[in-house]
């Protein structure tokens, strides 16, 4: 009996599978139709898709999460319930929740050296936990930059980007920094020392150009544990080309403006032949002052030693070194014919006026047939006296 409806219960299952339309089983949409039918597995497998755990963005075990990075939670589901995330110490990080409660995100600045644990609940009731931590950190930086933002400049002026501490990785300062000029100008950086770089055109700019320079360092690791801590931008314009060649086979400094003479000016330079020879080279103009007191002792000159300590006025800086174009009433009756001079251009103090007002930072100067050696780059000012060959090679 017990056979005979097994048989039969058999041949109706049978019966069956023969009105059944035949399917592909390659073909996702009946494995799906397949799974659905098992008995309950179907429907785990449908809570899965239905109910996905929250979305971290740093993955767990993560040894060097950027502090400056936010952290987000986002519901792959219907909404975030819950999200704490928190310090080794138990410090709970600010945040901020989307409108719509699908996205979490930090909203402050990490701490380097730290251990934090993300733990996130969906509306579905899925988590989400992961402990990550950030890099420890010696010592940060910011970046100061000239020329200052929105100024005019001349055509000889080199962009500077100076660091508060000594950079280990220059590479990585290079890279975090911006150079956009309109219209295009093939340029390169050098480093004058571990805590500034210059960046250059290979010739002088055209008037009328505009740059902008951004430094984007904020989180950048810059070697040893060093990051950099804000970012910094400035833009400038270039002015008129305003040059002047100082040629001491004539005693003459002659000033010149997009290319016409403006004015020959008689000079005395620094005395032939000894430490107080002027530099041959080409220099920019930097700051300019309406009275300055000029001190060799800060350049390591004693007065005992030959050296000065004289208020001066009207004096526009061509080196760091301390050379200047300033009035001397002093020596009006060496100008034009004998160098007395420390290393200044001496000049009338009408002179120097009218040269401090015609004249404007990144202009260039350049001084010939000296005694004196050569203005080297490292002075501060005298980016120019590198070959494009050397300096574009860089020394990052």
């Amino acid at each position: 009996m017990s056979r005979s409806v097994v048989a039969l219960t058999v041949v109706a299952a049978l019966g069956l599978a023969g009105c059944t339309i035949e399917r592909d089983p390659d073909d996702p949409n009946a494995q799906a139709v397949d799974a659905a039918s098992s008995d309950g597995s179907g429907q785990v497998e449908k809570d899965k898709v239905d109910k996905p755990a929250p979305e971290i963005s740093v993955a767990d075990g993560a040894k060097d999460h950027n502090p400056y990075e936010p952290v987000t939670v986002t519901s792959l589901g219907k909404g975030l319930d819950e999200v704490t995330m928190t310090n080794e110490e138990g410090y709970v990080v600010m945040e901020e929740l989307s409108d719509d409660g699908m996205e979490w995100t930090s909203a402050e600045t990490l701490g380097f050296n730290r251990t934090y644990t993300i733990k996130a609940k969906d509306e579905n009731g899925k988590t989400s936990s992961v402990t990550f931590k950030t890099p420890e950190m010696v010592n940060t930086t910011a970046a100061s930059l000239s020329p200052l933002p929105d100024s005019e400049v001349g055509v000889g002026q080199t962009i500077g980007v100076r660091f508060n501490v000594a950079i280990p990785d220059r590479e990585k300062a290079q890279e975090a920094i911006t150079v956009t000029t309109a219209p295009e100008v093939e340029g390169a950086f050098y480093w004058l020392n571990d805590y500034e770089v210059r960046w250059r055109p290979k010739e002088y700019w055209e008037p009328g150009t505009e740059v902008d320079v951004d430094v984007d360092i904020q989180g950048v690791d810059l070697g040893n544990g060093i990051y950099g801590s804000d970012n910094n931008e400035t833009n400038f314009t270039i002015g008129d080309r305003v040059t002047a060649i100082v040629d001491d086979a004539t005693k003459l400094m002659t000033v010149y403006k997009n290319g016409e003479v403006l004015r020959s000016i008689p000079v005395s330079l620094g005395k032939d032949g000894g430490r107080w020879a002027t530099p041959n080279g080409r220099y920019m103009i930097g700051d300019s002052h309406e009275t300055l007191l000029m001190n060799s002792e800060t350049f390591g000159y004693s007065i005992e030693d030959g050296g000065y300590k004289t208020m001066v006025n009207y004096a526009t800086q061509m080196s760091y070194s301390g050379i200047y174009v300033h009035g001397a009433p002093w020596s009006v009756w060496a100008q034009g014919n004998t160098n007395t001079s420390h290393g200044c251009i001496n000049v009338t103090e009408e002179a120097a006026q009218w040269f401090m007002n015609n004249t404007k930072r990144g202009d260039i100067v350049e001084v010939k047939n000296t005694t004196g050696g050569t203005l080297p780059v490292y002075d501060g000012l005298g980016d120019w006296n590198m070959s494009w060959e050397e300096w574009s090679a860089g020394n990052a």
